[in-house]
């Protein structure tokens, strides 16, 4: 389950880091502001993999 949440991470953060640019490419401000927002929800459950990671070993 582990490897599905560190995926899960990555691709919300690649959504996000797409829609930023996206939307400041296009002047707009409400999709770049969802793209860091869908960043940092993915850089919040990378870090809580890490700790689980941390934990077990």
């Amino acid at each position: 389950m582990a490897k599905n949440e560190k995926a899960k991470a990555k691709t919300e953060q690649a959504k996000g880091k797409t829609k930023e640019t996206l939307g400041r490419a296009v002047g707009n401000e409400r999709l770049t502001a969802e793209g860091r927002a869908e960043q940092s929800k993915g850089d919040v459950r990378q870090a809580k993999e890490k700790t689980k990671d941390a934990f077990r070993h």
